[in-house]
C-alpha cells in the first residue's frame, strides 16, 4: 500500500474518533513510514503516544504477509467472511480487500513481536495498552499488546514467551530480563521498531545507561531497527537524542518532529492576607489550608501536590481535621503506600470519583486523568519542567489551559513563584545530565548477555562504543571489564565466586545456574537512600538519620540531632556511633524533604526577580504582596541588584554569622559552605557551624571571622577548586557511600533472594570492604573511579559550583554589616536551629527572632 494510501488511513481513524491528527503527528507518521528513527517532541496532553502508535499499526498493514510478524490477513483473518477485518479496513481506505490467502486468524509461529514500547512507570503501562489495542482493533490488525513488567505475572510471562504479543509494552529493567532469557535473539528476529516513552525521565538516570545498552544490542542484531523516542521539553534536547540514537546519529537516517503546540499554564499564587504575620520560614505551607478549600469546593477533581511523604501525609490529616466532610472524598497517593492502593485511586481519579487527592511525584507522570481540573502545588518544586509536568496534569486535552494554584511555605517562597512564571514565559528548561561511563551497569549488562545466549567480546565491544554512555571507552577498560567478570579482577582473583564468566572458544557465557539465577533477581539500577541508626558508644539508641549526610562528617565532628551536641565517633557497619559534646556549633541535618535542590534555571530566573525587587519593579501580585518584606530588608541590610552578590556579617549572642547569598539551590551551598569555610579557616584556625537553604548559606563561628582578608586571598577563586573541595570534605567516606550502589549494580554484592532480602547493613558492611580492599590495593579500579566520580558530578555538583564561582567573581561583591538578622538571613538561621530545639522551644524562638526583627 501506498504511504498516503496509510495516511489516509490514519487520519480516517483519527476523524471516526472525533478528532483531527496534528501536523506534528502527520510527520512523526511520514518519518516512520519512511524508515528514519528519530525524537518526538511533544508536551502532555497532545497525543504524543499516537504519533508513533498509530505509525506502528500503519506499518503493520502494509507489511506482505510474508514479512509480516501478523497473520496472512492484517487484521487477524481471511478477507472473505472476517466480517469487522475486512470490511473495516475497506471503508477505512476505500480500496478493495486484498484476496485472501487463509490463515484463520491464526498468527504463524515465531512471527509475533513487531514493536517494543519502553515505559519508565508501570502506572503508564496500561494506559498506553489500551490506547494502542483500541486502534489495533478498530483497524482491524488482530493484533495482541501486552504489558510485562515487575507486576505481570509468572502465568503471562510464560505465554508471552510461547505466543509473543506484537506490540510489548515493557520497563527497562524487564527488557533486561528479555535479554537473559535463551533464545532471545528468536524472540526479537522480527522486530521492526523500539519506542522509549517520557524520555526525558529516563536520560537523566543510570536506567537510561541501561535502555542505551539494550538498543545496542538490538542495533548490533537488527541493522534496519527503529528507534524512536518521545519527550517533553528539556534544556539539552538536542543531547538527549545524541543519547538516544547512539552511533544511529552518525548515519544521518533520524528526524525531530517537534509538537509546536504551546502548553498555556495559568499560574495563580494563594496570597496571606498579611505578610508580615505569615511564616518566614517553614516548608509545610499549612497556615494557609483555609484557603484551599474554596478551590476544592470549586473544582471537579483536583490533584495537591506535596514535595515529600510526611508532607503529604500531614496536609491529608489536616484537611480532614479542618473538613471532615471531605472524608471518603479525598484520599492520598505517594511510593510507600502499596500498589493495589495507589492502583485504585488512580482509576478512581480517571472515574472522578474523588474530590481531590494529596499527592507526591508518584503523579507527575501516569494516566491522563482528564477530570482533573486544578493543580495545587504545595511550596516550591523547585524546578521549571517538574512544576510544568505538574501543571499539565489538568488541561490534559490538547489544546486546553492547565490551571495550577502555588501554595508558598514561606514568604519567601513567592518569589519562587514569580520566578517559575518568567522562566516558563522565557522557555528556561532543565538539562536532564546523562550518565556516562556507569561500568556498573556495563558489567551487569555483559553478565546478562552471558546469562543467556552468551557474547563474542568484538562484537558486543563494537555496539557497546558505538552507545553515547561509553563511546569514549578505551580497549584496556574493555579488556579491565572482561577479566573482571572473569576472573574478578586484581584484587578478587583468588574467589570463585566472582569468576561468573567462562570464556569457551570464545564465547563469553555463565555455566553455573546458580550464578545465573541470582543474577536474574539482580537485574536494574534502581536503589535509594538508607538510614542509618544513631546510637551512643555505650549502645543507647537515639535514633535515625539518612546515610548521604553522615557520609560527609569525619570522626571528631560535630552535628545536631534530636535536641543535643553530637560528636561522630565512629562509623561501624550502618551504624553512626556519637557520644555527647560541648561544643555550641555543629552540621545541622538536611532531610530527605529538604535535598530536592534548586534547578539553575529556576535560580537564574530567581535572581533576575531579585533584581526587580531592587529596582522596586513589582511586575508580579507575589512581588508586590512581598514589598514590606523586601522593604525592611532594604533598611536593615542590602537588596542585591543585577551585578551585585551580598554577603552579610554580624555578631548575636550565639557568635559571629557570615551570609553568603548566590542563590544556587542547597546542593551547590552545601559544598561552596564547606568549601569557604576550609578557606577561610586556613587565614585564621576556625571551627564552624555550616547551616544552608536554597537562597544562601550561614557560616557561624564563635571568633571573629576575616571576611575581608578572605575576600582579598581570593575566596571565590576556581583555581584550586579541585584540590580545595576534597580537602574540604570528605571525600573518601562520601565516595564509600555512593559505592553501596554501584556495588550492588555491578554484582558484586548480592540483595537477597524474594522475601529473604538481605538488611541494609549487611550490604554496607559487605560494599565497604570492597571499596577498603580496592581503594588499597587496586586504586585504578573502574568502580572505584567511578563512585568518586560520581560524589563530584552528583553529589556535590561540582560543575554548577564551578559555573557559580566564576559568576560570582565577575559581580560587584556587596558586604553588608546589620546590626541583626535580616529577612534573608531569618531562614536559614531557623534551619540551624530546627534540630537544636523541640518543636515548641523552636516555635517560641521564631518568635522572638521575628520579633526581634521587626522591631526598629
Amino acid at each position: 500500500m501506498r504511504q498516503k494510501e496509510l495516511l489516509d488511513t490514519g487520519r480516517q481513524w483519527f476523524e471516526q474518533q472525533g478528532w483531527k491528527p496534528f501536523p506534528f503527528q502527520l510527520e512523526a507518521w511520514q518519518h516512520y513510514l519512511d524508515g528514519y528513527s528519530g525524537l518526538v517532541n511533544a508536551p502532555t496532553g497532545t497525543g504524543k503516544t499516537y504519533s508513533l502508535a498509530m505509525a506502528i499499526l500503519l506499518e503493520g498493514i502494509s507489511l506482505p504477509p510474508h514479512s509480516s510478524p501478523l497473520p496472512t490477513s492484517p487484521f487477524g483473518g481471511g478477507w472473505e467472511g472476517a466480517g469487522d477485518g475486512g470490511s473495516h479496513f475497506a471503508a477505512l481506505s476505500g480500496l478493495p480487500p486484498p484476496p485472501s490467502e487463509g490463515g484463520g486468524g491464526r498468527l504463524e509461529p515465531g512471527r509475533g513481536l513487531f514493536a517494543i514500547w519502553i515505559t519508565p512507570i508501570r502506572a503508564l503501562t496500561k494506559e498506553i495498552q489500551s490506547s494502542i489495542q483500541r486502534a489495533a482493533d478498530d483497524l482491524g490488525l488482530g493484533w495482541r499488546v501486552a504489558i510485562r513488567s515487575g507486576d505481570t505475572n509468572s502465568g503471562e510471562r510464560a505465554k508471552q514467551k510461547k505466543e509473543p504479543p506484537q506490540v510489548l509494552i515493557t520497563t527497562p529493567e524487564s527488557l533486561h530480563l528479555l535479554l537473559a532469557s535463551k533464545g532471545y535473539p528468536q524472540y526479537f528476529r522480527n522486530l521492526k521498531a523500539i519506542v522509549v516513552d517520557e524520555w526525558h525521565e529516563l536520560i537523566g538516570s543510570k536506567r537510561g545507561v541501561q535502555v542505551e545498552l539494550a538498543l545496542s544490542r538490538l542495533k548490533g542484531m537488527l541493522p534496519g531497527l527503529k528507534v524512536w523516542g518521545i519527550s517533553a521539553t528539556i534544556g539539552n534536547m538536542d543531547e538527549a537524542l545524541a543519547v538516544l540514537l547512539g552511533n544511529t546519529l552518525k548515519t544521518g537516517r533520524y528526524k525531530v518532529v517537534r509538537a509546536n503546540i504551546p502548553k498555556q499554564i495559568e499560574i495563580s499564587s494563594i496570597l496571606p492576607d498579611d505578610i508580615e504575620r505569615f511564616p518566614w520560614a517553614g516548608h509545610l505551607g499549612i497556615k494557609l489550608l483555609e484557603k484551599v478549600l474554596p478551590i476544592l469546593e470549586q473544582s471537579q477533581s483536583t490533584l495537591i501536590f506535596t514535595n515529600t511523604r510526611a508532607q503529604c501525609e500531614i496536609w491529608y490529616q489536616n484537611l480532614l481535621e479542618v473538613a471532615p466532610e471531605l472524608a471518603g472524598a479525598i484520599a492520598m497517593h505517594h511510593g510507600s503506600i502499596d500498589r493495589a492502593l495507589r492502583d485504585w485511586v488512580e482509576d478512581a481519579l480517571h472515574q472522578g470519583i474523588l474530590k481531590a487527592v494529596v499527592c507526591t511525584s508518584s503523579l507527575d507522570l501516569g494516566v491522563d486523568f482528564r477530570p482533573v481540573e486544578s493543580i495545587i502545588q504545595i511550596g516550591s518544586p523547585k524546578g521549571v519542567a517538574r512544576f510544568m509536568q505538574r501543571a499539565g496534569r489538568s488541561g490534559h486535552q490538547p489544546g486546553a489551559r492547565s490551571k495550577i494554584y502555588f501554595v508558598p511555605a514561606h514568604s519567601l517562597e513567592l518569589i519562587e513563584a514569580a520566578a517559575l512564571r518568567h522562566a516558563i514565559r522565557e522557555g528556561e528548561l532543565e538539562s536532564r545530565i546523562p550518565y556516562i561511563r556507569s561500568f556498573d551497569v556495563l558489567l551487569q549488562y555483559l553478565v546478562t548477555l552471558a546469562v543467556s545466549e552468551g557474547f563474542r567480546q568484538e562484537e558486543v565491544f563494537r555496539e557497546v562504543k558505538g552507545t553515547y554512555a561509553f563511546s569514549s571507552i578505551t580497549e584496556d577498560e574493555w579488556a579491565w571489564c572482561l577479566d573482571f567478570i572473569t576472573t574478578g579482577g586484581q584484587s578478587l582473583e583468588a574467589y570463585d565466586e566472582y569468576k561468573k564468566v567462562v570464556v569457551e572458544s570464545g564465547l563469553y557465557r555463565v555455566q553455573n545456574r546458580r550464578t545465573a539465577m541470582r543474577h536474574r533477581l539482580q537485574i536494574g539500577t534502581i536503589a535509594g537512600d538508607v538510614n542509618m541508626a544513631v546510637k551512643y558508644v555505650s549502645g543507647k539508641r537515639i535514633g535515625t538519620i539518612e546515610e548521604w549526610f553522615i557520609a560527609q562528617l569525619r570522626p571528631g565532628d560535630v552535628f545536631w540531632f534530636a535536641g543535643r551536641s553530637l560528636e561522630l565517633v565512629r562509623i561501624k557497619e550502618a551504624m553512626v556511633q556519637v557520644k555527647r559534646s560541648t561544643r555550641k556549633t555543629g552540621k545541622i541535618p538536611s532531610w530527605q524533604g529538604g535535598r530536592m535542590p534548586l534547578s539553575s534555571q529556576l535560580s537564574s530566573s530567581l535572581r533576575f526577580k531579585m533584581a526587580q525587587l531592587s529596582r522596586r519593579n513589582l511586575t508580579d501580585v507575589e512581588l508586590e504582596k512581598l514589598s514590606p518584606l523586601i522593604e525592611l530588608q532594604a533598611r536593615r541590610s542590602h537588596v542585591p541588584g543585577e551585578g551585585e552578590f551580598l554577603i552579610e556579617y554580624f555578631q548575636s549572642r550565639e557568635g559571629y554569622h557570615l551570609l553568603f547569598y548566590p542563590y544556587e539551590g542547597r546542593f551547590v551551598h552545601e559544598g561552596m559552605g564547606a568549601l569557604f569555610a576550609y578557606r577561610i579557616s586556613r587565614l585564621q584556625p576556625l571551627s564552624f557551624s555550616i547551616a544552608m537553604n536554597d537562597y544562601g548559606f550561614e557560616l557561624l563561628s564563635d571568633s571573629e571571622i576575616p571576611i575581608e582578608e578572605a575576600l582579598r586571598q581570593g575566596l571565590f577563586s576556581t583555581e584550586t577548586l579541585s584540590k580545595d573541595i576534597p580537602a574540604s570534605i570528605n571525600a573518601a567516606e562520601m565516595a564509600r557511600r555512593r559505592f553501596r550502589d554501584i556495588a550492588s549494580i555491578a554484582g558484586l554484592v548480592f540483595r537477597g533472594f524474594p522475601g529473604k532480602q538481605k538488611k541494609d547493613r549487611h550490604l554496607q558492611s559487605s560494599a565497604q570492604l570492597f571499596f577498603e580492599v580496592f581503594n588499597d590495593y587496586e586504586p585504578d579500579n573502574l568502580l572505584l573511579l567511578q563512585a568518586y566520580d560520581e560524589v563530584m558530578s552528583f553529589q556535590l555538583e561540582e560543575a554548577r559550583l564551578r559555573a557559580a564561582l566564576r559568576r560570582i567573581q565577575g559581580q560587584r561583591v556587596v558586604l553588608s554589616r546589620p546590626e541583626r538578622a535580616t529577612p534573608f538571613a531569618f531562614p536559614i538561621m531557623v534551619d540551624r536551629l530546627r534540630e537544636r530545639l523541640s518543636s515548641e522551644k523552636l516555635e517560641d524562638r521564631i518568635r522572638k527572632m521575628k520579633l526581634q526583627l521587626i522591631r526598629d
